[in-house]
């Protein structure tokens, strides 16, 4: 089953790009293209929020200590993340 960022490609390759969506199809290779891009870029998404948070020094100490601004941090670095992971993978 294909989570959010495979399901986010097929629909970008189904609107956008036809062509590239249809010989995929054709070949038996869209499934597992959409698999590898949704594994790219979870993984991608991921590395680039823990970057984020030791760069910016947000830990389990701060998570202990003010769970409000630690969420919000993350929840921060996640959206940053996706922004870069979805121009440059997904939709690239």
């Amino acid at each position: 089953p294909l989570e959010k960022y495979g399901m986010l490609r097929k629909t970008y390759l189904k609107k956008h790009r036809p062509m590239v969506y249809d010989r995929l199809l054709l070949v038996g290779q869209l499934d597992a293209h959409l698999r590898e891009i949704d594994k790219l870029a979870a993984e991608q998404v991921s590395r680039i929020v823990s970057d984020l948070a030791a760069k910016e020094g947000v830990d389990e100490h701060l998570k202990a200590t003010d769970q409000m601004r630690w969420v919000g941090l993350m929840n921060n670095f996640k959206a940053t993340a996706e922004e870069v992971v979805l121009q440059e993978i997904v939709y690239g």
